[in-house]
C-alpha cells in the first residue's frame, strides 16, 4: 500500500467522490424508499454491480496522476 497525499480541502482530487457521485446520479434518481433496510438493499446490490463492471470504475477514478503515482 502506497499513501499518495492530496492538497487539504481538494474532494475534487478525491476519486471515491466521483464514485458516489456515479451512484447518485444513476443508481438513486428519484426513488423513494419504503424503509432504510430497501434503500441499504438498493446500495448494496448497486454497489456490487459497480464493482462487476470494471471499465466504468476505472473511467471514473484512474486519473492520470493516479495512475503515474502508482507505477513509480
Amino acid at each position: 500500500m502506497r499513501l499518495i497525499s492530496l492538497p487539504p480541502y481538494s474532494p475534487e482530487l478525491n476519486p471515491v467522490e466521483h464514485l458516489w457521485d456515479e451512484l447518485r446520479d444513476n443508481a438513486f434518481g428519484n426513488i423513494v424508499f419504503n424503509s432504510l433496510h430497501a434503500l441499504e438493499d438498493h446500495l448494496e446490490s448497486s454497489l456490487r454491480e459497480m464493482e462487476h463492471d470494471t471499465p466504468r470504475v476505472h473511467s471514473i477514478v484512474a486519473w492520470p496522476w493516479i495512475m503515474d503515482s502508482l507505477l513509480i
